[in-house]
């Protein structure tokens, strides 16, 4: 018989509660026996929401009171200090959400720890699990890719109430940290290919827009392919017929429109089936635990710092003046 896991949930907030804890509840051979917040009436309405048996307000006190197969760890990328750290050096497998970090040190210290203690690992890159992504990897595979371009249209951001994090853009609050990660990661995924450099322009106007409406990155990848990653805060939709993600390879181009279909060349070669990628994800790492294997994870900690990378060694050029950045140097510290 197939071990029961114990898990331990750090955060209770919207992700939390409506995606991963539900998955979790209906992943068999799960225990949810914990989960922490520091908003007490969030931890305590999530806890009863889910029948959670313990509840805490500080993260290291919940580690150090139970005894835990994994950490799923929710909180936003700037509350991330040494909670995951401290869990993998108690031996605790790692669910990561993405983005890992705000600050690249933080992300490093996280990754060493995991690594020297070796427990499994991974970043919510959920994406990758979806099929009309595996099925452009495939696509792809034997082109040689020239330029990849992923643009996101949203609304104008709207002013947020005094104290929300998500409106303060220097703790994260912005389309292109949001999603970034997400574009930089599934072009990484369906291409094969690293970012060795970034530079990244933002519109940014803090009297009149809580967040940049534009933020423009110019990446230069290994295989000395570009790509360029567009957000725009100012239209209420994406233009009608446009890909999110266009890739051109010699001779042609390939569109993935969403979660729809990919078009090759302008034919449509591939129409996509209702999917969840989030229960994919949580239900695969809880096998990883249970069965102490973890070749069906399709990345790990490590892996998801060279889709952090990028976005954060971007957000620096930009406040540098739009100089270019040596992503492997800036994820290395230097």
């Amino acid at each position: 018989m197939a071990r029961t896991i114990r898990v331990g949930v750090y955060g209770a907030g919207r992700f939390a509660n409506n995606q991963h804890l539900p998955n979790l509840a209906e992943i068999d051979g799960v225990d949810i026996v914990a989960v922490s917040d520091i908003n007490e009436q969030a931890v305590r309405d999530t806890a009863g929401r889910f029948d959670i048996p313990h509840i805490y307000t500080d993260a290291h006190e919940m580690l150090q009171e139970e005894s835990l197969d994994a950490l799923w760890s929710i909180v936003p990328a700037f509350a991330r200090t040494d909670v995951e750290a401290t869990a993998a050096s108690k031996g605790i497998h790692i669910f990561s959400e993405k983005p890992q970090a705000l600050e690249m040190s933080v992300a490093r210290r996280i990754d060493v720890a995991i690594r020297e203690a070796g427990v499994f690992s991974t970043v919510c890159f959920r994406e990758r699990y979806r099929p009309i992504f595996i099925e452009a990897k495939r696509l792809l595979a034997d082109k040689e890719i020239v330029h990849i371009r992923f643009q996101s249209i949203r609304p104008i951001p709207e002013p947020r109430p005094s104290g929300d994090w998500h409106g303060d853009f220097e703790r994260g609050a912005s389309a292109f940290f949001d999603w970034g990660p997400h574009a930089v990661d599934y072009s990484r995924y369906i291409s094969g290919q690293d970012i060795r450099t970034a530079q990244a322009y933002l519109k940014h106007d803090p009297d009149r827009h809580r967040a940049p409406t534009s933020a423009s990155f110019n990446f230069l990848m290994s295989n000395g392919a570009t790509m360029s990653m567009v957000f725009v805060s100012a239209s209420p939709a994406q233009p009608s017929g446009e890909p999110n993600f266009l890739v051109y390879f010699e001779d042609g181009y390939l569109g993935i429109h969403g979660y729809s279909h990919i078009d090759v060349n302008g034919e449509t070669v591939y129409r996509a089936e209702e999917f969840n990628p989030w229960f994919e994800i949580d239900r695969r790492f809880c096998e990883a635990v249970r069965a102490g294997d973890d070749n069906q994870m399709l990345n790990d900690y490590h892996d998801g710092l060279y889709s952090l990378a990028p976005v954060l060694a971007g957000w620096e050029s930009a406040r540098r003046g739009c100089q270019p950045i040596d992503v492997p140097t800036y994820l290395e510290g230097g």
